[in-house]
């Protein structure tokens, strides 16, 4: 097999040099990147234009945001406060999905976090400027404003729950609004006190606090700064958080080295399990967990789990982890709409030996911008798709 253009596997410092290359070679921006092996950071690297970044400067991570949030609908879950598979509809009131042709009391917590509630919605959510009126969580429900382009933008069941994959920012949206009203508390309050302060994620927030500074700017893809946009919904598009949190975030799904438990005590090692386990599928391909992404088979008979983040105008993050080596990396940056994904999709096959699917797929269309906002909706090469079949199977073989 010819040797991924990072590095053959196991030659640590050449994957980090070829990263640190790419890196350099990356339009005007700000860039950070972090490598662990055995739950352990190995290498770091930051890069900015204009205001410096470092390991603690907050990042907007775009779509990266799910994955916390579905610890913190696993947390409610942990506690018996909500149950993954009645409906959701049990427990709203501010406002209900709407009346169709499809039986809503089947849209669940569960289907929600793994985009198979069969809401057609497709979000993508473009965000609301400075100085721009946010729009109510409410009222994007039932029709987001600030839709990405060609998406319906109305948070509806659309086709019959459970049958099929279908990504839906419009989905953690609703469970924006399910934690709200279980917990009784703003979003960001609950997933600060539930979930990221326990985790040692200080820095961390859904809402940017006013006065701070050490937050990295956004870039286009010319190397212009380029706004920061507020969102209905953060749960699906806007955590801010760093280097260094998402690290700690990484390392909290392994045994730590002093005998802490994988969840640390916010989850439990059976709940992350269940989080990691296939429950969506396309083509007879696992892709979806519970708010996770299966980027490829590991060694271990599971799979490289994460999720990346994509928005406008060139906001591109990705957090990836091995759960059975505590390998994994994270790459967030500004001013190119894929840099962090390559890097990230080059790790996995460096790290494991199996293509990235996530990657895979970007590559078949060229299209990564489209995919964290309805993907799925673009397989539209039959080559890569019987391509990324042979890859899995040949996958299972070797786990």
């Amino acid at each position: 097999m010819v040797p991924p253009a990072l590095g053959p596997h196991g030659d640590t410092p050449a994957f980090v040099r070829a990263a640190e290359a790419q890196i350099g070679k990356a339009q005007p921006g700000n860039h950070a990147f972090v490598l662990l092996e055995h739950g352990q950071v190995v290498a770091e690297h930051y890069q900015s234009k204009g205001t410096a970044v470092d390991r603690d400067t907050l990042f907007q991570v775009a779509s990266l945001s799910k994955w916390v949030t579905a610890w913190g609908v696993m947390r409610l879950a942990r506690e018996g406060r909500l149950d993954l598979d009645a409906p959701i509809s049990t427990y709203l009131t501010r406002w209900h999905l709407p009346d169709g042709e499809f039986n809503e009391d089947e849209v669940t917590a569960r289907r929600l976090l793994s985009h198979t509630a069969g809401l057609t919605d497709g979000l993508g959510y473009g965000g609301f400027g400075p100085g721009q009126t946010v729009q109510r969580l409410e009222d994007s429900l039932t029709h987001a404003s600030d839709a990405s382009p060609g998406k319906d933008g109305r948070v509806r069941v659309g086709t019959t729950p459970g049958e099929r994959f279908q990504y839906s920012g419009g989905g953690y949206a609703l469970l924006q609004l399910v934690i709200e009203e279980v917990s009784g508390e703003p979003f960001n309050d609950y997933m600060r006190r539930e979930v990221l302060v326990p985790l040692g994620m200080t820095r961390s927030t859904f809402v940017l606090p006013p006065g701070e500074t050490n937050f990295a700017q956004s870039f286009d893809q010319d190397g212009k700064e380029a706004i920061l946009y507020n969102f209905s919904a953060p749960s699906a598009a806007s955590l801010y958080t760093s280097a260094a949190d998402l690290t700690r975030f990484l390392q909290a799904n392994v045994a730590g080295p002093d005998g802490a438990s994988p969840g640390r005590g916010v989850l439990t090692p059976k709940e992350l399990a269940e989080m990691r386990r296939p429950h969506a599928y396309q083509y007879g391909t696992e892709v979806w967990g519970l708010g996770t992404i299966l980027f490829a088979p590991n060694k271990a008979g599971g799979f490289v789990v994460g999720h990346d983040g994509n928005n406008t105008p060139a906001i591109n993050t990705s957090a990836r982890v091995d759960p059975a080596t505590g390998d994994g990396i994270v790459v967030l940056e500004t001013g190119d709409p894929r840099l962090a994904s390559d890097i990230a999709g080059d790790w996995v096959f460096w790290n494991t030996g199996n293509p990235d699917l996530f990657m895979v797929l970007a590559d078949g269309q060229r299209a990564l911008p489209l995919l964290l906002g309805g993907w799925i909706a673009i397989l539209g090469s039959a080559i890569v798709i019987s391509g990324l079949v042979v890859v899995r199977r040949r996958g299972r073989g070797s786990a």
